[in-house]
């Protein structure tokens, strides 16, 4: 342990601890901008700035190391002096249209503005002029907006290992770009968003779809129908200031109906059809010596990274769309059928914890007759929004239930939403079609956890099912490398984008870097799915009702010519930059 001074307080941490983490410690505040624990550690933005007893000039505390006996100063005179000055620089080449800005009143930089009473910008002179990145489904780039903290650019290099955008030119020119400055929509983009998260102003952030959502609400030609992610319900609370990991379901569908959408259903009642279907493939794939390793095909920024990357591996790939994809082309087929509606006139908004599964919709791939399964996607943030401008008092609503028939769901599907819940999910029911047994235990809690790559094995029978979880492309990419070199010997991966899975998709409410280095976010949320799967009567996604009703009336079995018609899709070869 090392004993420092803190602004007069004693203070005592483990060896290596830098001198933000032991003011912290102490509840003393040091305010940062560039700073992303164990992301983005460089020290560049200096307004993490302290006085060390002994020394000249400043030491940027988010990389200096405590030592035996320091003395440290926070919020001296010349401290708090030189922090405006940083400050006061950062906002003189920072376009101030906060009012109309998506961050607004969630965002690091005016916060800091705010804490320094920073009412005048002393230093004014030229503006950098950049032009909006709208080209993309998913993310536009607003580099007009951008305090250059390299955060983004940290998450993309180190934690997806993608390296999409990067720092360009030297000095008053430098900016966060792309290859030859093109569009995020050309280049090795995935549009996983957690670029997005990093960032701490709104440089970045999602295609806004709200406006659409209205217009298609007030049109009464069309019969609109929302559905809902697992991950949603879980952190949509957070928006309204709610506990981290507040289950808010019943809250969330009295909001979405009193919006004004006409049906609003469960997209986990969609998971169940994925895992049945996924799981009848990973079964048929084991028993008739199909390609092994299956993986998962229910992220679609991890789809677009293996369609770039790793093009040769696609037959790897599970056929199956995504739950929300699923659930759009059955309520255009057999619920559009069941009300005498034709699909046509039906429109589906899908509210997803991924900016991912805008793109997604957005594929060829996802149509059938030329109509599309999903027609619009919003994001948690974005639902958020359309309660606030509807006027509705979140917190106060009272409780309701999802919508028949498609509302009912497992807590299977529930767990979809945390990395490592497709996986339980499916070998809960592979696990009783491999066998013909009934599983008294549902919990496979050796694929939980936030290690970035779980391996397993799984005993079915007499069969040895070796298994492995990866969250983030970063670990995605060691996987595929294993594969690749035929030195995997899995049986069924699952991969997710996004570190932690959909509940920290890129479409989640945004917390400060503090909150994130000192809340344990992707943990809260995960446990809030898990106690719904815990509660849940039915645990396993096989043994739901409305799924049994529509496989007899419809689509006869998992794995027929007409679920494969509705319920699966293909995949292509994509460049990585369409130069």
């Amino acid at each position: 342990m090392i004993n420092l001074t803190i602004d007069g307080l004693n203070v005592s941490v483990p060896e290596g601890t830098t001198i933000l983490e032991a003011a912290r410690s102490a509840g003393i505040d040091i305010p940062t901008l560039c700073f992303l624990k164990e992301i983005n550690e460089v020290g560049d933005c200096r307004m993490c700035i302290v006085e060390v007893e002994g020394r000249k000039g400043f030491a940027t505390s988010c990389i200096q190391k405590v030592e035996e006996g320091m003395v440290v100063k926070t919020n001296s005179k010349d401290v708090s002096e030189a922090r405006e000055v940083v400050l006061d620089l950062i906002l003189s080449n920072h376009h101030k249209d906060c009012l109309t800005c998506v961050r607004n009143g969630n965002c690091e930089l005016q916060k800091l503005a705010q804490k320094y009473n920073l009412q005048d910008v002393e230093y004014s002179g030229e503006l950098c002029e950049h032009k909006k990145d709208l080209e993309s489904p998913s993310i536009v780039r607003d580099f007009n907006k951008c305090v250059l903290c390299r955060r983004c650019v940290a998450t993309c290099k180190k934690v997806q290992k993608i390296g999409a955008i990067d720092v360009a030119n030297r000095g008053f020119n430098s900016c966060v770009s792309t290859v030859e400055n093109r569009s995020l929509n050309d280049v090795n983009c995935t549009n996983c968003g957690q670029c997005i998260m990093s960032c701490p102003t709104g440089a970045l952030r999602e295609k806004d779809n709200t406006k659409d959502v209205w217009n298609v609400i007030k049109d009464e030609d069309k019969f609109v129908v929302v559905q809902t992610a697992p991950a949603v319900r879980a952190a949509l609370g957070e928006e309204f200031g709610m506990d981290i990991g507040t289950n808010v379901t019943g809250k969330m569908v009295t909001a979405l109906k009193r919006i004004g959408f006409d049906k609003v259903f469960d997209t986990n009642t969609g998971a169940d059809f994925t895992i049945v279907e996924e799981a009848n493939e990973l079964v048929e794939r084991i028993n008739n010596n199909g390609v092994l390793p299956m993986i998962t095909s229910c992220s679609p920024g991890w789809v677009k990274y293996i369609e770039m990357n790793y093009p040769d591996q696609l037959e790897h790939l599970s056929s199956c769309k995504s739950p929300h994809q699923m659930f759009g082309a059955l309520i255009k087929s057999y619920y559009a059928e069941k009300i005498n509606v034709a699909p046509e006139k039906i429109c589906v908004v899908s509210v997803m914890p991924c900016i991912a599964k805008k793109f997604e919709a957005n594929r060829e791939q996802m149509k059938i007759n030329n109509v599309k399964d999903v027609d619009y996607v919003i994001t948690t943030r974005e639902l958020a929004r359309m309660i606030k401008q509807a006027g509705i008092d979140f917190v106060n609503l009272e409780d309701s239930k999802f919508d028949d028939p498609m509302g009912e769901a497992t807590g299977a599907g529930a767990i979809f939403g945390s990395t490592g819940g497709v996986m339980e999910a499916a070998l809960r029911t592979a696990v009783e079609k491999l066998t013909g047994e009934n599983l008294t235990n549902v919990n496979f809690e050796q694929v939980r956890g936030e290690q970035g790559i779980k391996r397993t094995v799984v005993k079915i029978g007499d069969k040895e099912v070796k298994a492995v979880v990866a969250h983030g492309l970063g670990n995605a990419q060691i996987i595929m490398d294993e594969i690749k070199s035929g030195k995997a010997e899995y049986q069924f991966v699952e991969i997710m984008a996004c570190p932690g899975g959909c509940i920290m998709g890129g479409g989640q409410p945004i917390h400060s870097s503090k909150e994130r280095a000192t809340i344990d976010i992707r943990k809260l949320r995960a446990n809030c799915l898990y106690s719904i799967d815990e509660k849940s009567t039915i645990r396993k996604s096989h043994e739901n009702p409305v799924l049994k009703k529509i496989y007899e009336e419809y689509l006869n079995e998992p794995g027929s010519h007409k679920a494969h018609e509705l319920l699966h899709t293909s995949y292509v070869k994509r460049n990585l930059y369409n130069i």
